[in-house]
């Protein structure tokens, strides 16, 4: 049995401060859909847990630039099915509806999604070493049953992956992540968030122990017409990433303005390469100039025994991905808004 302290925030401040007073050892909870099974796992042992999940930060509404903010504690469910959220940003909706299932997405939040752990089997596994769980102990997945683990970003001490789907949407739209805390508030920018393994995999975002997810903003975005969400998976349903993709495009007829690529389950991180996204602008919309950017996405992939194959299979979807795109969002709903290959 896990003893610790609970509390209910009535404020971000009582929240901030509670927080900082467990000194790095207290959890947030609001939904509860990772942090219960951690702690059905023994994986996470906080001496205090503090529920958010009555804070006033559970709307969606417009943000001072024209783009759209959500509430870090509005649920997946009512972000993904948000009439501006299914018009604007028809990707990230798209993503949400590809994770979990319909009971999952009513009770986690959009804070929380940010902060999921991953979902490698020996993180879970306290009877073994996990660099993530107890730094120095080791990386067993590095030599032992990996298949679901990382290709690209990865270190001698980490080859997990971030388990997130509306992570990856949010990468491609250049969101920003409002946060909270004693020293004040302040605006991370999604690609800087969550990081890379290197010496520090227990490390896994750049949010300080005694700070809170506020908010995520979306920027105005070209984007809704010209997007998509795909996710290749061992089931249909139900299960995390093998490897997906955003993909957005900015088409003027058939030439690509501006592409953004986003990468789940084949990082600790969701990958975005700048550079690779640039070989497209000016170029016609067609298979062989989105394989030159599938090429660059997976330049510096690394496989490991089991998991080689998410290489080339990360190749076809970008490729998948960027068709799909070309050829319209209208084009391509299908089933609760996902798309036809989701």
């Amino acid at each position: 049995m896990i003893n610790f302290s609970y509390s209910r925030a009535g404020s971000v401040a009582e929240a901030v401060g509670a927080k900082g007073k467990a000194d790095g050892a207290g959890r947030f909870i609001a939904g509860g859909t990772n942090l219960v099974d951690l702690l059905k796992e023994n994986v996470e042992r906080p001496c205090a847990v503090i529920d958010i999940s009555r804070l006033p930060l559970k709307t969606i509404e417009e943000a001072p630039d024209g783009g759209l903010r959500l509430g870090a504690l509005a649920t997946n469910a009512d972000t993904a099915y948000h009439p501006e959220v299914q018009r604007r940003y028809p990707a990230l909706s798209r993503a949400i509806l590809a994770g979990a299932s319909a009971q999952l997405r009513n009770m986690a939040t959009n804070g929380g999604n940010l902060l999921q752990r991953t979902r490698c089997y020996y993180f879970y596994d306290v009877a073994l070493p996990c660099n993530k769980r107890q730094p120095g102990s080791g990386c067993p997945a590095i030599k032992g049953q990996n298949r679901v683990c990382g290709v690209l970003g990865t270190s001698d001490d980490c080859i997990a992956t971030h388990p997130s789907d509306m992570c990856i949407a949010l990468a491609a739209l250049e969101a920003a992540v409002r946060v909270s805390g004693p020293r004040g508030e302040r605006t991370i920018p999604f690609a800087e968030f969550h990081t890379l393994p290197g010496h520090t995999p227990d490390i896994e975002n750049t949010l300080a122990p005694d700070e809170i997810i506020t908010a995520i903003d979306l920027p105005p975005s070209p984007y809704a017409g010209h997007s998509v969400y795909t996710k290749v998976r061992d089931r249909a349903s139900y299960a995390f990433a093998l490897v997906s993709v955003a993909a957005l495009l900015d088409l003027d007829g058939d030439t690509i303005k501006s592409a953004r690529v986003a990468l789940g389950g084949v990082a600790h991180k969701p990958w975005r390469l700048p550079e690779a996204e640039a070989l497209l602008t000016g170029k016609t919309a067609t298979k062989e100039n989105f394989l030159p950017v599938a090429q660059a996405l997976f330049a510096g992939a690394h496989g490991y025994e089991h998991n080689f194959f998410k290489i080339e299979l990360g190749k076809r979807a970008v490729v998948r991905a960027l068709q799909l795109a070309a050829r319209g969002t209208a084009a391509i709903k299908g089933v609760n808004g996902q798309t036809a290959d989701a």
